[in-house]
């Protein structure tokens, strides 16, 4: 026998159940409540009106027998019905604020959602909770504990799936993850989701726990995503890192390829993610001493060839303009030396102390 999700294909080997199809949300039908409510009174009215007249007659009647008593055993188990009918009419009331839906199933078979806010009333025997809230163990897991003796732990946090579910915007934090990144360097990371259900057939009927798969498909996500990235550019010069896409330095790019990810993981639950940012990143505690001081290598090494580029221009201008204006004339030797104490001064890390030659420049 074929699910009513499942798809039967039919071959040399006759039907072949291969998998499930997606299901597809639909328009309920839910009238409104006002009415309803205004009928339900009336009912209870009517009842209560039926069992005092039944009563009334039925005293009358004095245990004689005759129409009377006939009319009064008649209308006492209409008022008795009329009670019973009236008690289960309001189970069927239900009300909506914005972004809110009600799905609709009637003894397991999905009957449509009803959208938009406002008072309905509908078939009373409507579920209101889709899924228990507590998953009875699969055979495997009870014969494990029925060898070893030990009692497995009842779950927590296994909520049952109600009827009525929030449309709205919701933010998921996710914990602090250590994975590796592409160079296998192990980190910290997190991440912010920003979700929200827009196919409710899909988040209730095609996923257990539609809140719990997201937890779970966010977490692979971002550990997927973290392992295609290095945390920082190891390229030697700027030109060869120009092109390479980092968890440091392409925060837009790789929260972008992170919202990509969650969407094709999220799609068949019916979830849209509105945006997702990392929120923590740093080097595992292990390798943080090491990496900070290579940064700090790779600052000092920056920062000098800034300076010896500087110092360099600085002693090339100092020689064309004491040359050009012919203040005075150096040979070879004299320029070297010159060059020598300049580069010197300029790119030492302390506060040069001159030497002032009261002599002959050549002694």
């Amino acid at each position: 026998m074929v699910g009513k999700n499942e798809v039967k294909v039919k071959g040399a080997s006759g039907g072949k159940t291969v998998g499930s199809a997606p299901s597809v949300e639909r328009e309920g039908r839910a009238m409104s409540g006002w009415p309803m409510l205004a009928a339900t009174i009336l009912g209870w009215i009517v009842a209560i009106a039926v069992i005092v007249v039944a009563s009334f007659l039925l005293n009358a009647a004095h245990g004689d027998g005759g129409a009377a008593a006939n009319v009064g055993t008649v209308l006492l188990i209409v008022g008795i019905a009329l009670c019973v009918v009236m008690s289960m009419v309001p189970a069927g009331f239900f009300s909506l604020q914005p972004n809110e839906a009600r799905v609709l199933v009637l003894f397991g078979e999905y009957r449509g959602t009803v959208r938009g806010e406002g008072f309905y009333w509908s078939n009373p025997f409507y579920s209101r909770d889709l899924q228990p809230a507590d998953q009875e163990e699969s055979d495997g897991e009870s014969l494990t504990a029925a060898l070893t003796g030990k009692k497995k732990p009842a779950k927590t946090g296994q909520s049952a799936v109600k009827a009525k579910i929030s449309l709205r915007a919701r933010t998921l934090n996710g914990p602090k993850l250590k994975v590796n990144d592409r160079n296998g360097n192990p980190i910290e990371i997190a991440d912010v989701i920003v979700w929200r259900v827009t196919d409710t057939a899909r988040a209730v009927f095609d996923v257990d726990h539609y809140e719990q798969f997201v937890g779970m498909q966010a977490e692979t996500a971002l550990r997927h995503v973290a392992s295609r990235y290095a945390y920082d550019h190891n390229a030697q010069t700027d030109e060869a890192a120009a092109g390479e896409i980092t968890l440091r330095s392409n925060i837009a790019e790789v929260s972008q390829a992170l919202r990509d990810e969650l969407a094709e993981r999220l799609a068949p639950a019916g979830i849209t993610v509105d945006d997702a940012r990392l929120t923590h990143l740093a080097y595992a505690p292990e390798i943080a001493q090491v990496m900070l001081r290579r940064q700090q290598a790779e600052a000092i090494i920056a920062a000098r060839t800034k300076i010896v580029q500087g110092a360099v221009s600085m002693v090339e201008m100092a020689l064309k303009e004491l040359d050009k204006d012919g203040v005075v004339e150096l040979d070879e030797e004299r320029k070297a030396a010159m060059v020598s104490n300049l580069m010197v001064v300029l790119c030492g890390d302390n506060d040069a102390q001159p030497v002032v030659n009261a002599g002959s420049l050549y002694n």
